[in-house]
């Protein structure tokens, strides 16, 4: 008597094709709602490119789940990317300070599956395809981030994929009004807007140990998307030196953030919110545009697709560094209102020195993201920064703004 074959698998996961996929692939997307049924959900709008996400990476790729029967549909989808950037730091030999460890780092993001074809297995072997790929081009660590009541995320990346919860930044969300913000320079402040090549050596030199630091910086403040690197010094007049003068002796107080143009990368729309609570909205909107010298505070149009600023690269010196954030953070509220955005957005660790000085909502904001890592390679040696998913939290974090 014949053996009896195993059944056919029920789906293939192989690599996305642009051309073929991309309807599909929004399918999905958009079958899957970031928040619970029937509540207020948050959509992604990719503006026509699934890969809008991790195309400004170095390195990257998007997967698709297939089904092979009784028709092909794709099911689900997964996005990754790798990069090199900072696990930890060591004593410089030369002049006593320290220099960074770097590590080829993965990203895993945009993980799908549509509802009708979850607990089948897909999502697991999603992640173990794009691992695959993760390892065989060099990656040591891979990372994804969610939030932590998401139990069914939490679930398949730390129980069955082997993650481990590492840290827990908080995102803090500030709305865009119709008033513009009181100019930063001042008596008070002076506002610089710094060349590309200084932002570089700047943030090399003082943020380079930094986890998650992106060794390629250039490429991040060179990309058409990075609107620019500010400096803020307290006083009034303060001239840019060049980066060796301003290092080697650097004013009472400063800080610095750059800009990310998230707007032409992806948007967003919040749906299922009550009517009632649209109308409240939009009349808060009218008042602030009437009578913009009395600068009340509006709710942006979330309720349609809308863009964001992103700010990254965080750092500065001083008592009143986080007074210079702040009105760096104006600055770039300014520059969002004139680019048709609704939102400035910031992500930085939970101890962040200069998280007092980041305008934000708390109602827009979230407080409870949690990134997980995983060591994808297990026969390394623990090498100068030994196990980097065991290392302890350090005050600051760098989120790489190609990642958002």
């Amino acid at each position: 008597m014949a053996e009896e074959q195993p059944p056919p698998p029920a789906f293939i996961v192989r690599v996305f094709d642009p051309e073929k996929d991309s309807h599909a692939a929004d399918a999905v997307e958009h079958a899957c709602e970031v928040g619970p049924s029937g509540k207020t959900s948050l959509f992604t709008h990719n503006l026509g490119d699934p890969l809008c996400r991790v195309r400004n990476s170095p390195s990257f790729l998007m997967l698709v789940a297939e089904t092979l029967y009784p028709t092909k549909l794709i099911i689900g989808v997964i996005r990754g990317c790798i990069k090199t950037a900072t696990c930890g730091k060591k004593p410089h030999r030369v002049d006593g300070g320290t220099c960074p460890i770097y590590t080829k780092l993965a990203y895993v993001l945009g993980l799908r599956v549509a509802p009708a074809h979850r607990r089948m297995g897909v999502a697991l072997e999603l992640v173990a395809r794009m691992e695959e790929w993760f390892r065989a081009n060099g990656a040591e660590y891979s990372y994804m981030a969610t939030e932590k009541d998401n139990e069914a995320s939490l679930r398949l990346f730390t129980s069955r994929c082997g993650y481990r919860e590492f840290r827990t930044p908080t995102i803090l969300v500030n709305p865009v009004h119709s008033h513009r913000r009181l100019p930063a320079s001042s008596r008070h402040v002076t506002l610089l807007r710094l060349p590309v090549r200084d932002a570089e050596l700047l943030y090399r030199r003082r943020l380079s140990t930094v986890e998650f630091f992106p060794r390629d910086i250039d490429a991040v403040l060179k990309n058409p998307l990075s609107l620019g690197t500010f400096l803020a010094v307290g006083g009034s007049g303060y001239v840019w030196p060049g980066p060796d003068k301003f290092l080697s002796d650097p004013p009472e107080s400063w800080a610095v953030v750059s800009v990310w143009d998230s707007d032409r990368v992806f948007r967003l729309e919040l749906r299922g919110v009550a009517t009632w609570k649209k109308r409240f909205a939009k009349m808060t909107r009218l008042a602030d545009r009437i009578f913009p010298f009395l600068k009340l505070p509006s709710v942006p149009d979330l309720f349609h697709p809308f863009g964001f600023y992103f700010l990254y690269g965080f750092g500065g010196e001083g008592e009143r560094a986080p007074d210079l954030v702040r009105a760096l953070c104006g600055h770039a509220h300014n520059m969002a209102g004139d680019g048709g955005c609704r939102l400035v957005a910031a992500e930085v660790a939970a101890s962040e020195p200069l998280r007092s000085g980041i305008p934000h909502w708390k109602r827009l904001s979230c407080a409870e993201d949690l990134w997980c890592l995983k060591r994808l390679a297990e026969e390394y040696s623990d090498g100068e920064v030994g196990d980097w998913t065991k290392a302890p939290p350090g005050p600051s974090i760098f989120v790489d703004p190609r990642e958002v």
